[in-house]
């Protein structure tokens, strides 16, 4: 079941996918922020969640496990091109999450582009593609579990 909204001056959302990047996003040096876990699970009965990431730190895999997720490792190279041709393949509506570089062309293509600025920090030119910016992934993937709060911040 997608998550809809409409959003006076937004515009309707009909979301059925989460694309998210992995670290910097929902994890720091690797390992799920805290909070992510739990909201993930909350999240999968309405959205169908998709991790795509060069998993730098190598532990996507294992931090995800038991999580209702499909899980992209990239190849080094082309990585924003990537997850580009990865959120415009989807069907449905297309929230995305990211901080990096390589999370650029992705936020272009989505739906909803939340960009988030946590303890890797955030590549400023991503604020000139995202919708909403929020401090962390908890706080992120709450916008999906209270969607009231997307009206209340992108309503004109």
């Amino acid at each position: 079941m997608p998550i809809e909204i409409d959003i006076p001056g937004f515009g309707f959302l009909r979301l059925s996918h989460l694309v998210s990047d992995y670290n910097g996003t929902l994890a720091l040096d690797g390992r799920l922020t805290p909070g992510v876990r739990e909201s993930l699970s909350e999240i999968a009965p309405f959205l169908k969640i998709h991790i795509i990431t060069a998993d730098t730190f190598g532990m996507a895999k294992e931090e995800l496990q038991g999580l209702p997720v499909d899980l992209f490792i990239l190849e080094p190279g082309q990585e924003r091109e990537s997850k580009a041709r990865f959120v415009s393949s989807l069907e449905g509506g297309v929230a995305v999450l990211g901080n990096g570089s390589n999370d650029l062309l992705m936020m272009e293509e989505g739906d909803l582009a939340i960009a988030l600025l946590g303890g890797e920090g955030l590549y400023p030119p991503l604020l000139t593609k995202a919708h909403v910016l929020m401090g962390d992934a908890a706080g992120a993937l709450g916008l999906f579990l209270e969607p009231k709060r997307l009206k209340a911040t992108l309503r004109s």
